[in-house]
């Protein structure tokens, strides 16, 4: 039995379940290797989770850096709970793999954040380039990390973000390559989802966006770009990792790169027409 059919910690079956309530289940176990292609329909998110002294600061950070950080879930203070991304869901326990940072630094990758969490915590969900994934599947249009079961590979660039309070930085974008043709239908279907990145930053030449060498991401697996294809690059909910390490915020937690928060909403809810 698979570990999204059974959740060993708490032995619950979770096989007649939701696909997302038991992707979330699965997380639990800390079992589940990357979220790519899980839960297919619904959306995953991005987390960042900072104190309330910090949390409006980062607010506006999002609001001035839409394309990288879409709010699409926001805790109250404290709580744990995001009733409107899951009835069940447990902010601590729900990701694969979190990442634990103090002064910038990644001190603990632990698989739930139970011992880490405190009552002036705020946790922000942000939409994630999975969503619109399904779209590009629908249409034909190959995926190279899902093809190849890996993480999506992501780039820090030398693209800055807008600064708001202390968050500063660059942003990270996701890579997939298309045929020229694909990378056009990529584009049109993509626009449709501006709540979980939308549109490409860029397209082709990765040097002109500071990275050097495509394989070797910043984040996550490569990827071959063959020949006949170029590189498609997306804004990322990663960025905030970046910024978290740039600005040397002196504690964080956020998601471990490619390890997301499957919620219950659907990505055919996020398309604009």
């Amino acid at each position: 039995m698979t570990s999204l059919a059974r959740n060993e910690r708490s032995g619950h079956d979770t096989a007649d379940l939701s696909p997302s309530v038991a992707a979330r289940h699965a997380s639990r176990t800390g079992m589940v290797h990357h979220t790519a292609g899980v839960a297919n329909g619904f959306v995953q998110g991005n987390l960042a989770i900072l104190p309330e002294k910090l949390a409006g600061a980062f607010h506006r950070f999002c609001q001035l850096n839409p394309k990288p950080c879409p709010i699409i879930g926001m805790s109250d203070v404290g709580d744990p709970r995001i009733p409107a991304l899951g009835i069940d869901l447990d902010i601590r326990t729900d990701l694969p793999r979190y990442r634990v940072w103090r002064d910038g630094e990644i001190v603990e990758e632990p698989t739930d954040i139970m011992a880490h969490w405190r009552d002036d915590l705020v946790a922000f969900v942000l939409g994630c380039s999975f969503s619109f994934e399904e779209a590009l599947l629908e249409e034909g249009l190959p995926i190279r990390h899902i093809e190849r079961d890996v993480r999506v590979p992501m780039f820090r660039t030398n693209i800055a973000c807008s600064p708001a309070g202390p968050f500063a930085g660059p942003m990270v974008v996701t890579m997939r390559p298309f045929k020229p043709a694909d990378a056009i239908r990529a584009v049109q279907i993509t626009s449709r989802f501006p709540s979980v990145h939308g549109a490409p930053v860029h397209i082709g030449l990765p040097e002109q966006i500071g990275i050097a060498d495509l394989a070797k991401p910043d984040y996550g697996d490569p990827v071959p770009v063959e020949a006949d294809e170029i590189p498609v690059f997306w804004a990322c909910g990663v960025t905030p990792q970046s910024v978290i390490q740039a600005a040397k915020v002196p504690f964080a937690i956020t998601h471990a790169p490619g390890l997301m928060l499957v919620t219950d909403l659907r990505n055919k809810a996020l398309a604009v027409l």
